[in-house]
């Protein structure tokens, strides 16, 4: 398959608009990004509680040291990074941020659209939370050097393995360790989280049973309930189903559940073949009118790679489906998306549920030998004047050209790109820069 778009051959001629202004460049920086502000957001917020409680000197004063304080702390910003990954949160915030209409002014509407930087939050909050255990761990220490009878060895015991538990979290958190060794860092944010919400029950009990009054009178117990309830949810929803597998190249499983759940269109599922270790998430494709969803699955990686070669039958999935990046769409009045390779799969359910105007801009190698007629096929009726550019044929393309020439030639108000990291940092940042809205996915989980 060559280029179908008759303007696509002209686009390395096309000249792009020039960057904006200085200040708003900078403000589009990638470390600037909104993502980035809600972590300085969060760390802002408790700079100015630790100010308040260090000038009011009601947390520490003399031989008084505030450890309910101090606590609460700590269990806000925990509660903060948990809830805000909840998956019927991250559907509610989606919510909320499109219902503005379309009428509004850009900026605001442009603005609105980054909603799926909530994670600045979850890394704020989690942070955040670590250092003030630190604090809390330091002030249990003095308290017990001081006497305090509410300070047993057993609590400062809990405290310290708890301590040191966060940090390991926090290390293998980084985005360097994550990106090499995404299976640790995945296995100790959910074995290294379960046990660290057990040490948090234990240290609160502990704490908790030294005050005067009931246990279920501290606040501390159902801010704990609220986050256990959070993190267990998920996993009730815990089933394996039945699933039917196609290859149409080494490169791609298509895979079809009908289980009795047809997912919203631009949601997304998890899946896992051992449900303790390891989980991916793959776009849902539900067809209007039809019962059920797709998912495609190309070549990415260990996990992907022994999926496309050993088909299963049947894959464990949890959870509900969840609002991803794309739903941001329908606060803009025309859409292009911009999509390479298998990043097609999540792009098609919008193409096919017609929610908003849209034009396709997709490269990949050889998209019929490796996808299938049958899906490319699907695609074209959708999108007649798409621009698929066969990578195999003609190279790699300017995606950021071929976007920017879409964008003009469909009179379009914002652009999606769903490809690789670096490639959708590129069209993002590179569109943004110059006055374009654009989103794709920022890899912060």
């Amino acid at each position: 398959m060559s280029v179908l778009s008759p303007a696509a051959p002209a686009v390395e001629q096309l000249t792009l608009p020039p960057p904006t202004s200085g200040l708003r460049r900078i403000l589009k920086h990638p470390r600037l990004m909104h993502h980035n502000r809600l972590v300085a957001l969060v760390g802002i917020a408790n700079l100015a509680l630790l100010g308040h409680a260090l000038t009011a000197g009601n947390w520490w004063s003399g031989d008084h040291i505030d450890l309910a304080a101090i606590s609460a702390a700590v269990l806000a910003n925990f509660a903060l990074a948990i809830l805000i990954r909840q998956q019927y949160v991250i559907n509610l915030l989606f919510w909320l941020a499109t219902r503005a209409p379309t009428r509004w002014p850009l900026r605001i509407r442009w603005t609105l659209a980054k909603v799926y930087h909530f994670g600045g939050l979850h890394v704020g909050g989690a942070l955040a939370g670590t250092l003030w255990f630190l604090v809390l761990a330091a002030s249990l220490t003095v308290a017990a050097l001081r006497g305090a009878p509410a300070v047993s060895a057993g609590l400062l015991a809990v405290s310290y393995a708890l301590l040191a538990l966060l940090a390991a979290i926090v290390v293998m958190a980084r985005p360097g360790y994550r990106a090499r060794r995404h299976d640790g860092f995945e296995r100790m944010h959910r074995f290294g989280g379960w046990t660290a919400l057990v040490l948090f029950w234990t240290q609160t009990v502990l704490f908790v049973r030294t005050e005067p009054g009931s246990l279920l009178a501290a606040p501390q117990i159902w801010v704990l309930c609220l986050v256990t309830a959070s993190v267990a949810l998920p996993w009730l929803r815990l089933r394996k189903v039945p699933v039917e597998v196609t290859r149409p190249s080494n490169h791609v499983a298509l895979v079809r559940f009908n289980h009795g759940v047809t997912p919203f269109a631009g949601s997304s599922t998890a899946i896992s073949r051992r449900p303790l270790w390891e989980w991916h998430s793959f776009a849902n494709v539900p067809a209007p009118g039809e019962a059920g969803f797709r998912l495609t699955i190309s070549r990415a990686g260990d996990w992907t790679g022994s999926f496309v070669d050993d088909l299963p039958t049947h894959v464990w999935v949890k959870g509900i489906t969840t609002a991803g990046v794309a739903n941001i769409e329908t606060l803009f009045t025309k859409v292009v998306y911009v999509a390479t390779g298998s990043g097609i799969g999540p792009v098609l359910p919008h193409l096919l549920a017609r929610k908003v105007p849209s034009r396709l801009v997709w490269a990949t190698r050889s998209p019929r030998a490796t996808y299938g007629d049958a899906l490319v096929d699907e695609i074209l009726a959708d999108q007649p004047d798409a621009t698929v550019w066969d990578t195999a044929e003609h190279g790699k393309p300017d995606m950021v050209r071929l976007a920017y020439a879409a964008y003009v030639a469909f009179g379009a108000e914002a652009v999606i790109c769903i490809s690789n990291k670096k490639l959708t940092w590129q069209v993002v940042h590179g569109l943004e820069r110059r006055g374009i809205p654009a989103y794709g996915a920022i890899w912060d989980s």
